[in-house]
């Protein structure tokens, strides 16, 4: 596991529409993006504010000659109080750009963060950024930038393959140079007669080549999240970043070349010089290459048998069987059309990310929840496969409970009970609803959720991870009970498997644990971390991806880890509860959420022993230590028009969005 930054800070989508020529390969020097300033401040005649002063001056002055990337300390040997910064110039500038570009991000940081201690800018030509602990050598992957092309691109799918393939052979390549080295590339690839794809990848030089592999992985995997579909984008990380547009946005005179251990091998290498030491030799390689390529096939093909069979053993074997049962839940489209008076608007009761949800009366009188799936949704056949065969298997007084399907031509649609109270957030995140929601009712919903997710992970008949536990899928019935919705994502596991990995991360930003959202790391800890962001949500009334707090917070978990580090924890507490709440149920329920959201998976409790503390005041918990994801600094954005000194460039309007996200096709 990498170490990472002191700080990190909240997911921000940032849309931006850019009219430029395309035929130009001229960069414009200082075209600002973003900053942003952690909430820490420091007395301004401080011998803090002193060396960031005395940082920000040796930053400008070192960005001479042909210096890309300089890092440096201040005050470390005359104070206890030391900042420690860098500037990364981008690997295709000149060093007059890069002067100018790290000149300018000087100048803002001193007037923009003159109160904080910690702080990153990134311009088109530059980044550059300070702490109060060190941040050499190490990945930083947070804060994240997403800045976006809106215009879409044709052939989505393909240009999403040729895209991936792309930035993961820049980024292996890009990552091989050695610590010191400039680690940059750019690519020119054809995607069709007519557009050329041009792409980019940076690391900051100190890191190390898996170091550096790593962060572009990360920041390649986020592409599609933020990106999927559009002619342009980029992902800003402090140690990295990546961009790809559809005109040539770099100058392509100073590409690097090629990294070293890449290059071909020079003639005769691995032959003799004598002919008969090279014919033996490749005799020899002829002979036992193919026989060794056997053996290890074999192997490798007898054990995925061996596991192969032991998983469906436990799995029960979901294929034609299982379908078989299900079929016999098989609704025709003519009654989902009766039933909805042809999915009336007027029976709608919400729309998620893969389609609309319609209530609807069956001729018996039932009612019914219906989710047409949209036709250009992100889930599909296997998704839709996945969502029928796995909930049809559940049953829990805690999860919603599969009535039938339907799937005839282009339609897709589950049916599901009705529950007549909407989802939580409904109630949670609106100020006049979330009056209804006191305390007994909210420490029951808590329960009925951890109940829900451990039968889930231990008692159904196979282990599943939801991985998008949030308060939009939890349904609440007539009595307020809570019901876990929304399988689409869910991992099926075999009893006896503990976790997994994925290439494709899908969730919901800001309820993702750092496991799974910065390797795909996947197991019941994920599931269990999204649970801890819920809880937080339901005792304060707020939601975490949105929270924005003036004094120091722009997401609910740092807000209440502040106070719970602080020894103000019910400070979290809806002020909608008035008086009306135990104490000692709150405070157990904070701080088994700040347990759920602990970094290291290992660290987070599992569902049972997470019901046996809700259910039992004399369990004795463990004290939390900084949640994984802790977020230091403010981030109050608002919409602004951003413009460019360039005359080819229109002003470019900046927007947040919270994002429910899968690897290429959206949420």
């Amino acid at each position: 596991m990498h170490s990472f930054n002191p700080f990190s800070l909240p997911f921000v989508f940032l849309s931006m529409l850019i009219f430029l020529n395309l035929t130009t390969t001229h960069v414009a020097a200082q075209n600002y993006l973003y900053h942003f300033c952690a909430n820490t401040s420091f007395a301004q005649n401080s011998f803090y504010s002193s060396n960031i002063n005395s940082l920000l001056s040796s930053l400008s002055s070192n960005a001479t000659g042909n210096t890309e990337f300089y890092n440096t300390t201040a005050g470390q040997t005359t104070s206890s109080n030391p900042v420690y910064g860098l500037f990364l110039c981008r690997g295709d500038v000149g060093a007059e750009v890069c002067r100018k570009c790290v000149a300018n991000a000087t100048q803002e940081l001193a007037d923009k963060c003159s109160k904080e201690k910690i702080a990153v800018i990134w311009y088109d030509e530059c980044m550059l950024r300070y702490s109060n602990e060190s941040i050499f050598s190490t990945v930083a992957v947070r804060p994240i930038i997403y800045l976006l092309n809106s215009q879409n691109i044709t052939e989505q799918d393909r240009f999403n393959r040729l895209l991936n393939t792309t930035m993961t052979e820049m980024a292996r390549e890009a990552s091989n140079f050695p610590i010191g080295v400039k680690k940059f590339g750019v690519k020119e690839v054809k995607f069709s007669d007519f557009q050329n794809l041009y792409n980019l990848v940076q690391c900051t030089p100190d890191l190390s080549s898996t170091d550096c592999n790593s962060c572009l992985q990360a920041a390649i995997n986020r592409l599609p999240m933020c990106c999927s579909g559009k002619q342009g984008g980029r992902v800003l990380f402090p140690s990295c970043n990546v961009r790809y547009e559809l005109y040539q946005f770099y100058n392509e005179s100073t590409a690097p070349a090629p990294a070293p251990g890449l290059a071909p091998s020079p003639p005769g290498s691995v032959a003799g010089s004598k002919g008969k030491d090279k014919i033996s030799t490749t005799t020899i390689v002829a002979i036992v290459v193919p026989i060794a390529g056997s053996v290890v096939l074999f192997i490798l093909g007898y054990c995925f048998l061996i596991r192969r069979k032991k998983y469906n053993a436990v799995k029960g074997e979901i294929d034609a069987n299982d379908m078989t049962t299900v079929e016999s839940l098989q609704f025709d489209l003519a009654t989902i059309e009766a039933a909805t008076n042809k999915f009336s608007d007027d029976n709608k009761l919400g729309e998620g990310g893969f389609g609309v949800v319609y209530k609807g009366i069956l001729p018996n009188g039932q009612e019914i929840a219906v989710k047409r799936l949209s036709r250009n949704s992100g889930q599909g056949g296997e998704q839709f496969k996945n969502e029928v065969v796995l909930v049809a298997k559940l049953q829990h007084k805690n999860l919603t409970r599969l009535l039938g399907f339907c799937l005839e031509g282009e339609e897709k649609i589950l049916v599901y009970e009705f529950v007549p109270n909407k989802s939580l957030d409904y109630f949670l995140f609106d100020p006049r609803k979330q009056e209804e929601l006191d305390w007994s009712t909210r420490y029951k919903i808590i329960g009925g959720i951890a109940r829900g997710i451990q039968y889930l992970h231990e008692d159904s008949r196979l282990r599943i991870i939801h991985r998008d536990l949030k308060a939009s899928n939890v349904l609440l019935d007539v009595d307020m009970n809570p019901k876990i919705s929304d399988f689409g994502m869910a991992r099926i596991f075999g009893v006896d498997q503990t976790q997994g990995n994925t290439s494709r991360v899908v969730g919901t930003y800001g309820y993702m644990s750092p496991e799974y959202a910065m390797r795909g790391e996947i197991s019941v800890k994920l599931d269990v971390y999204s649970f801890g962001v819920l809880i937080l949500e339901v005792i304060s009334g707020k939601k975490n991806s949105s929270f924005y707090e003036s004094n120091g917070a722009e997401d609910l978990v740092t807000y209440g880890w502040i106070r719970w580090r602080d020894g103000r924890p019910l400070e979290l507490l809806d002020q909608s509860l008035g008086d009306s709440y135990s104490r000692d149920e709150v405070l157990r329920c904070i701080q088994i959420g700040f347990l759920c959201v602990q970094e290291d998976p290992a660290d987070r409790p599992t569902m049972a022993s997470i019901l046996l503390t809700l259910n039992s005041g004399s369990v004795t918990l463990s004290s939390p230590q900084q949640p994984g994801f802790f977020l230091h600094s403010k981030t109050d954005m608002p919409i602004k028009d951003m413009k460019s000194n360039q005359s080819t460039t229109k002003s470019m309007p900046w927007s947040i969005n919270e994002a429910s996200i899968t690897e290429l096709d959206p949420r």
